[in-house]
């Protein structure tokens, strides 16, 4: 299934830039990507900014044994909870995402603003990444993509508006049928696409994504989108 848009009208000035943004920024990214990809280069590129919950893991325990100068590691790798956020491993991941982002996201942003809804996308992302290391905290294997932050935007749609249809192509081979799905359905279809995230993957040695990690993460994320979305309404 494939989400084409929903049919929402809200009236106001605002423009869905923040979405804009973030799709242009994960984009740019990806692009560079494959050109680290044709020069060989990609591998070392996705292990420095990637996000490997050893690393941390190794880094606190350090710290908290009284090795201190373990703790500018810890610093200089918190920053891959970030980076590893707009870095993806295959094409269909990168695509699944950015439609999702464009769907589900550009009345959030409407209605929230720029910079509440860039507060639900960095704070659902980051959440669901420290949730990944909380679970696997020996994972050596780097965890990238935007699917926690898409999972939060995800939850908080649902939460803000479950009844609504959403304009959906259903693709059987060569045949494209139109139907509208309510929007809570897409949490049960959010986890069963993160199977074919491996389609078109990129040339990554060792791997990326661990299928076992991501699903437990993607459910916190939806939580803490909704959670999100009602704190920021009852504002």
């Amino acid at each position: 299934m494939i989400p084409i848009s929903d049919n929402i009208f809200i009236f106001t000035r605002r423009k869905p830039i923040a979405v804009y943004c973030l799709i242009g920024i994960n984009i740019a990214f990806f692009l560079w990507e494959l050109k680290l990809e044709i020069g060989g280069e990609l591998g070392n590129f996705i292990h420095s900014w990637g996000l490997i919950p050893a690393q941390i893991s190794e880094a606190i325990a350090y710290v908290k044994s009284g090795n201190f100068a373990a703790g500018l590691f810890v610093i200089s790798r918190s920053t891959s909870l970030l980076s590893a956020m707009f870095l993806h491993g295959s094409f269909s991941q990168i695509l699944a995402n950015l439609i999702f982002l464009w769907v589900f996201g550009k009345n959030l942003n409407n209605i929230l603003g720029q910079v509440k809804f860039l507060g639900l996308y960095l704070i659902g992302g980051i959440l669901t990444q420290l949730v990944q290391i909380l679970v696997n905290p020996s994972l050596t294997v780097p965890l990238i993509g935007a699917n926690g932050a898409i999972a939060s935007i995800l939850g908080a749609y649902v939460f803000k508006f479950p009844k609504v249809k959403i304009d959906t192509v259903l693709p059987l081979l060569v045949i494209f049928i139109p139907m509208q799905i309510p929007a809570i359905y897409y949490i049960f279809w959010w986890f069963v696409q993160q199977l074919s995230y491996g389609v078109g993957s990129l040339n990554i040695p060792g791997g990326v994504n661990p299928h076992s990690i991501n699903y437990w993460a993607h459910g916190v994320g939806l939580a803490i989108g909704a959670v999100g979305m009602r704190l920021l309404q009852r504002r």
